[in-house]
């Protein structure tokens, strides 16, 4: 037995967050919001799309933003997206320097922390 994939990633929301979310998620990051399963849908939160990713956003009765954890995702054009984040009034953060990739650090609503990241070119 091997994992070899990761299905999708799931980040905790506060009850009530679901138009929050889908303003962030869907109209600033770009996602696409897909239904949720019907024995699933009692539970609140949504479930995303886009490229390769799936993000399941889930309702947590006892909600505390993950300042730490966080997941990274890549994008094309990095400088576009930190100015559509700024430009909708999210915070965005620097961070270290990593091989390879120019990143940085949106928070969501709720205060999740969200990595985002576009590789460098190796011309």
């Amino acid at each position: 037995m091997n994992i070899y994939h990761l299905d999708h990633v799931q980040i905790a929301i506060p009850a009530g967050g679901e138009d929050q979310a889908r303003a962030f998620y869907g109209d600033v990051l770009g996602l696409t919001e897909v239904p949720k399963p019907a024995n699933l849908q009692g539970r609140g939160g949504l479930w995303l799309t886009g490229g390769d990713l799936k993000l399941h956003l889930g309702v947590d009765s006892n909600f505390v933003p993950a300042r730490k954890a966080h997941p990274a995702f890549l994008v094309h054009d990095l400088d576009a997206l930190v100015a559509r984040c700024l430009n909708a009034g999210y915070s965005v953060a620097s961070d270290e320097p990593l091989a390879g990739y120019d990143r940085t650090y949106v928070y969501d609503p709720f205060g999740n922390r969200i990595e985002l990241m576009q590789l460098i070119s190796a011309d």
